[in-house]
């Protein structure tokens, strides 16, 4: 099936190209612009207790905005605001209501701190307006520029935080992500392909052909995304970046290796494709398909987040797989030998001695040490894994960079941290009667003697539905006060609530402690079908069932020592209070669905040596001296790829660069080309159990079109 796919491309090359043309020109005209949010309460479903509370106080409430920008004044030299200073905040508060926000509506000016060095705006969203929605994002970029020339001419100095001014700065933040990742992985790709192939064309080739695939996949994405009301947070264009062309370049890299290994052989240049997708095509579908899989294990999750990002990291995957076994073989059949050749012709004598011949050739003398060595060293990193700390902000732990972050800094200068983003408390009544006024003021009160609670207050209420507020003790992103929120906060809400009454806790907190629990129930489901699933597929593949076990083991290991790795660096080395809940999830999936593809590759080539009438052991030699280059240029150009988020801003971007990267290295440098060969050598013939996939075949077909190249 995949030779008669090689040959038909081959056959058909123009049309194939002109068919992914004409559908990246329609896809980009036609598709919806891919949107994103910060809003972690889209991110979870309508039974968890916060969203419950969000819900109720919308209904009950609708004139009543949450907050979405706080303003921000201290003195630029530090000191207590004076009586002008306060004066002129409040001329300001007026000033900007008359100002006319998509979004963002009433600014109330509040009393200065009880220290006297901060005082703030409040600035609520208009009722039915949500402070994560695009308008409201661009009504604080607004903002900050309107309050510029209020501020001028004063000793006041000004800062806007709250949610509408954090999603601002992350949005921000993801851009220019974005700009510095495609500038480092274009530059690392031209740069290792250079080195490989030392062909102007080759270092162009994927570049082009991914621009292609991905311009394509974004539309789609975009489509699905509003088909099925997906939802994904600010970094999914960096990681869609990242996705495409790290693993785009690797299946190009695959279809390549095995195209010039053809040309050596003898083949001419369509000949040569034909073979490449031959040979190289299984893996590279198998690949795909168990990285396919394992992002669309995400659908499976109870957060929205992961439910769009898998999805879309699927179809990306899946064009990827379809670009390298059509359009990039079309594109080489039209351009001949010279993709590889020009200028330099190197690439037609192979290397008579080469590192990896004696690599494969140290493990297949001594499977055992080799085994233990890399088992071991990743058995060790996964200690630390048991560390992990969870911290929820999406606006990143690097808050010092941000204005929303000084601003934040500054307020907390006179206010209790939990000002900035009040946890509410909805009481409403369960049969319908009015709610007493006593009971509600004996009902605040109680609310403020728990743990962690600065202060507790009614805030609105209806016949049936009164909504407090508390300001908690702690910062409302940090563990202290998601503790309390669980603990204390929720226990003397639902404890104290009066008779014939129910109590809800909302707010970011809140949210925060539900995301932890709809991790823990993702975690048990997701990984699991996960790994059942990329089973399968090299099940089917290898014709093996003893095979997918270790090779899963092996790649489930590289996962828990990148995470332990990670945490080590960034928690122990560096001091961080936690990183991104998300981080396991992400980590799991691409090191286990990317370092398969390695693993994948590696063993189809061992499998194809032992067919060759090799045994267990030479096999394995032979498939690190063959294979090896291909997974060691593969590898490093991905984790290079990924490597580039960690020259982005933010501990966010930092610990997904250096988490992926390492686990993309090790997956290459470690499993695939020591832990899997070594174990595939000790096992023999028995790794291929029941099907026998490593027996040797008296004859090698070569495709039709194989002829003497002319000199």
């Amino acid at each position: 099936m995949v030779a008669a796919l090689g040959r038909l491309v081959v056959r058909a090359r123009w049309w194939v190209i002109a068919a992914w043309i004409v559908a990246a020109v329609v896809i980009a005209m036609t598709a919806p612009a891919l949107q994103s949010t910060q809003d972690q309460s889209e991110f979870l479903p309508g039974h968890y207790e916060s969203v419950k509370a969000l819900t109720v106080q919308q209904d009950a409430f609708p004139e009543r905005g949450e907050i979405g920008a706080i303003v921000v004044f201290d003195r630029e030299d530090g000191g207590q605001l004076t009586a002008d200073d306060q004066a002129k905040v409040s001329s300001i508060a007026e000033q900007l209501n008359t100002k006319g926000y998509d979004n963002l509506g009433t600014a109330t000016a509040t009393p200065a701190a009880d220290n006297g060095l901060v005082q703030a705006i409040f600035v609520q969203v208009k009722p039915g307006k949500n402070a994560f929605d695009p308008a409201a994002i661009e009504d604080a970029r607004s903002l900050r520029a309107d309050l510029e020339p209020l501020v001028e001419g004063t000793d006041l100095r000004v800062g806007v935080t709250g949610p509408a001014a954090q999603s601002l700065d992350a949005q921000e933040s993801s851009e220019r992500a974005l700009v510095v990742v495609s500038v480092v992985t274009l530059l690392l790709i031209v740069v290792l392909l250079a080195l490989i192939f030392r062909s102007v064309i080759a270092c162009a080739l994927p570049i082009v052909t991914v621009a292609l695939v991905g311009t394509t996949a974004t539309g789609l994405i975009a489509v699905a995304n509003e088909a099925f009301d997906l939802k994904a947070d600010s970094s999914i264009s960096v990681i869609l970046f990242i996705v495409l062309f790290g693993i785009g370049t690797d299946y190009i890299l695959f279809f390549l290796f095995r195209y010039r290994e053809a040309l050596r052989l003898g083949f001419d240049g369509r000949g040569a494709v034909s073979h490449a997708v031959e040979r190289a095509g299984e893996a590279i579908a198998s690949a795909g398909g168990a990285v396919i899989i394992a992002f669309m294990a995400m659908v499976l999750s109870s957060l929205s987040i992961f439910r769009s990002i898998g999805p879309a990291l699927a179809i990306a995957v899946a064009l990827a797989v379809l670009a390298a076994l059509t359009l990039v073989p079309a594109v080489v059949a039209v351009l001949g030998p010279r993709v590889i050749s020009w200028p330099s012709k190197k690439w037609m004598v192979a290397p008579e001695a080469t590192r990896f011949r004696a690599i494969g050739r140290s493990v297949a003398a001594h499977p055992v040490r080799f085994a233990v060595v890399s088992a071991g060293s990743l058995a060790v990193l996964s200690l630390f894994a048991l560390g992990f700390n969870p911290t929820f902000n999406f606006s990143d732990s690097s808050t010092e960079n941000t204005e929303s972050g000084q601003a934040l800094i500054t307020f907390q200068k006179g206010q209790p941290s939990g000002a900035t983003d009040p946890t509410t408390v909805l009481l409403r009544s369960t049969g319908g009667q009015r709610l007493d006024d006593a009971e509600l003021n004996a009902y605040a009160a109680e609310l403020g003697t728990a743990e962690g609670v600065a202060s507790a207050a009614l805030a609105a209420r209806t016949d049936d539905v009164a909504v407090f507020t508390v300001v908690l003790s702690d910062d409302p992103t940090s563990d202290a006060a998601m503790a309390n929120v669980e603990g204390p906060v929720r226990d003397t809400a639902h404890s104290a609530a009066p008779d014939g009454t129910e109590a809800l806790v909302g707010g970011t907190t809140s949210i925060f402690v539900d995301l932890d629990d709809a991790m823990a129930r993702d975690y048990s489901i997701v990984f699991p079908v996960a790994a059942v699933l990329i089973m399968i597929i090299l099940a089917l593949l290898l014709r093996s069932l003893v095979a997918p076990f270790y090779l899963i083991l092996s790649v489930g290991l590289g996962f828990t020592a990148s995470l332990g790795a990670t945490v080590l660096v960034f928690q122990g080395l560096l001091g961080q209070q936690g990183l991104i809940f998300i981080l396991p999830i992400y980590i799991y999936l691409f090191v286990v669905a990317l370092g398969t593809d390695y693993n994948i590759l590696m063993v189809a080539r061992l499998r194809e040596e032992a067919r060759g009438g090799l045994e267990p052991r030479p096999a394995a030699a032979k498939a690190i001296e063959h294979a090896g280059p291909t997974v060691a240029a593969a590898g490093l150009i991905l984790a290079g790829t990924f490597a580039s988020l960690m020259f982005a801003e933010g501990t966010f971007f930092k610990s997904l660069g250096f988490s992926f990267s390492l686990g993309i290295a090790m997956a290459a440098f470690v499993m695939a080309l020591f832990l899997t060969p070594a174990l595939t050598a000790l096992i023999g013939h028995a790794a291929w159990w029941p099907g026998h996939g490593d027996q040797a075949t008296d004859t090698v077909e070569e495709p039709a079109e194989r002829r003497v190249l002319e000199s």
